[in-house]
């Protein structure tokens, strides 16, 4: 069993170190008040994530198998709810969990938590892609380039990095960080932002065990960052925003579409 990325990292941390928009947001220099995590701890966290399966190794072998079956999902209502999911802006990623939530949150009446998802998105996709760094593993779609993603992918993309997978390290810290906002709704938050990560191989952009470490990490970065005393203050007006949008009690209208896509088992 592999030691957990944040138990890693913190030995890293102790003893020293020798996919989109949301990639290129995350590589630019960090503003004031863009992080929750500094530089050594989203280091430490990056550095932890193992490395991608050796080219031929069973591993990779039983990746690849798995990625191409994923093919029979093209066109399908799981599809559309990969290609939905490969939207991880914060202001538009919240309505992802509309239905895990059980009531609407509106970005506009939501400023807070909207800031927080901010600096989670930096920190969780910063540490994903520091680990990417250490190695090139092509994406599905860069190993085949007559695979259909479920997004415009440019040639540029189809050949960048695949592991570990930043839109799902960022899926799971996001539900990683509303689950602990939205404690009763924990279960089902989380569940979503894991099947945010599961879009990645729907869509053809990463293999299982890419999507496997990066929301390994996602899990990582949300840990540490609950535990910063600037995620603590920000959660108090966060929380006001939830009960708020809870009291208002909007739902959404793409519950029942999003249901019939998750019933759709994987092949």
């Amino acid at each position: 069993m592999r030691m957990s990325v944040l138990a890693v990292a913190l030995v890293a941390m102790a003893t020293g170190f020798a996919d989109g928009a949301a990639a290129q947001e995350a590589m630019r220099p960090a503003a004031a008040g863009a992080s929750y995590l500094d530089e050594t701890t989203v280091a430490a966290l990056g550095a932890a994530v193992p490395a991608p399966p050796a080219p031929g190794s069973a591993e990779d072998i039983t990746d690849r198998e798995a990625s191409d079956r994923l093919r029979a999902l093209e066109d399908t209502d799981r599809w559309l709810l990969a290609t939905r999911h490969a939207e991880l802006r914060p202001g538009v990623a919240l309505a992802h969990f509309d239905c895990a939530l059980g009531f609407r949150i509106e970005a506009a009446e939501a400023p807070r938590l909207t800031a927080i998802l901010t600096r989670v998105l930096h920190d969780a996709n910063e540490a994903a892609e520091l680990a990417k760094a250490r190695g090139h593993r092509p994406r599905p779609v860069g190993d085949d380039p007559d695979r259909r993603a479920c997004q415009v992918v440019t040639p540029a993309q189809r050949a960048t990095a695949s592991h570990p997978s930043g839109s799902a390290s960022v899926g799971a810290a996001y539900g990683a960080v509303l689950a602990a906002l939205v404690p009763d709704r924990a279960e089902a938050v989380t569940g979503i932002g894991r099947q945010i990560a599961i879009s990645r191989m729907v869509c053809g952009m990463h293999y299982p065990s890419d999507v496997e470490d990066g929301a390994a990490l996602g899990a990582a970065v949300a840990e540490a960052i609950l535990a910063t005393p600037a995620f603590v203050a920000d959660a108090a007006d966060a929380r006001s925003e939830v009960a708020a949008a809870r009291t208002a009690a909007r739902t959404s209208p793409a519950c029942t579409a999003e249901r019939a896509a998750l019933a759709i088992p994987l092949p």
